[in-house]
């Protein structure tokens, strides 16, 4: 790799790509253990869903500060605030005796997750621009931390389930480790620069572009969050699965969350964007509606199977697609991104309430809707642009 030619490179590459691994077992661990906070914190399905909104609120807002704030306190500074919430967050869930605890440090994960996203895209993006397959390999690693966290939970509480504090132990160890990974990542030229002007102003609200994308992410990330926040906990509280094998699903998911990513980074040099998107589209819709009416094992995880498959592309095939509004105005992505993340944070408390009020078979049921809508939005963002190449 021609481009790590100092050992100040080499050692932001390792140490983010280990930063990153960390930070995909902190964004499984909201959803799986998700079942074992709520029995042993007695918490309600309702107030379930509500944390985990609010780990989408914190991702949100940390996202935007860890761009932001290295503008007045460096990047470097930024991210070990915000990291030091990783550790901060696992303790409180430990020792939390009451909701309003255990729902700020669901808070806390969502700011720390958000933040190193930030910042990990952002220094291999510098150390290799326009090497695709670095920020590939590196979410590809965020992917081999998300899958392996369920393992984690299964080894821990096979025999006993009062053992899920050891994997919150493990995550508090974890986030120290990854702090530490950020201390001694060295960084030159830390303070970011302030941007001036805005360019094409707020014109982008009449590209009919902005909005079918903004539609098509925000009910993607609907059904996303829905499903990774609630999965585990559909097929253990139903009784469908075992808590083992409903662990096991959450792995599986991100096994081929995996191979989706990089099939349609593949495919994507050899189909239309369109095209694939719809592919991809059709996919998530089916495999969701097979595995919410399965009742067998194995055709619930040949659904899961297919349906993380599908999901894998979406968000960014959707975002290239919308590539042309992006660049054109400085603003569009600020606000495709925070409006379309608006359906991360509202989906797990609406199927939350629709749990407590209903069963949460049919709480999972809503994403039903959620899905269809979406494969509506990547049909109208097809035509879209057949009638812009046709014009």
């Amino acid at each position: 790799m021609e481009f790590l030619d100092t050992g100040e490179k080499k050692k932001q590459f390792y140490f983010t790509y280990g930063a990153f691994l960390i930070n995909g077992m902190l964004a499984l661990s909201i959803g799986s253990l998700l079942p074992f906070i709520k029995d042993a914190k007695m918490l309600s399905y309702a107030f379930g869903g509500f944390i985990v909104s609010l780990h989408s609120v914190g991702n949100l807002i940390s996202s935007f500060a860890g761009g932001t704030l290295p503008v007045f306190i460096g990047r470097k500074k930024t991210i070990l605030l915000f990291n030091l919430f990783t550790a901060v967050a696992y303790a409180m869930i430990v020792f939390g005796n009451d909701k309003y605890t255990i729902a700020a440090a669901f808070f806390l994960t969502g700011l720390s997750r958000g933040a190193t996203s930030n910042f990990c895209n952002t220094v291999i993006n510098n150390l290799a621009p326009g090497k695709a397959w670095t920020i590939n390999a590196l979410h590809a690693t965020f992917a081999v931390g998300a899958f392996l966290f369920p393992i984690l939970i299964i080894l821990l509480t096979n025999n006993n389930p009062d053992n899920w504090v050891y994997a919150c132990v493990f995550m508090v160890i974890m986030g120290v480790i990854s702090w530490l990974l950020y201390f001694f990542t060295p960084l030159s030229n830390d303070r970011l620069e302030k941007k001036q002007g805005n360019q094409g102003g707020f014109l982008f609200f009449k590209e009919p572009l902005f909005w079918i994308c903004t539609g098509t992410l925000f009910f993607y990330l609907c059904g996303e969050q829905g499903v990774i926040g609630w999965m585990i906990t559909y097929f253990k509280d139903t009784g469908l699965l075992s808590a083992t094998l409903s662990q096991i699903t959450a792995s599986v998911l991100w096994i081929m969350i995996l191979a989706g990513r990089l099939s349609a980074a593949w495919l994507s040099t050899r189909v239309k964007k369109e095209k694939l998107l719809v592919i991809m589209g059709v996919g998530l819709t089916l495999f969701f509606f097979i595995l919410l009416f399965s009742r067998t094992t194995a055709v619930i995880f040949i659904a899961i199977m297919g349906f993380g498959y599908s999901m894998a592309g979406i968000y960014p095939t959707t975002v290239a697609v919308g590539g042309k509004i992006i660049k054109k105005y400085d603003m569009a992505w600020s606000f495709m991104l925070t409006m379309a993340s608006l359906g991360a944070i509202v989906m797990p408390s609406i199927i939350g309430k629709i749990a407590e009020t209903a069963g949460i078979f049919y709480g999972m049921s809503s994403i039903v809707a959620v899905v269809f809508i979406d494969l509506a939005f990547i049909i109208g963002l097809y035509l879209l642009q057949g009638k812009k190449e046709n014009a």
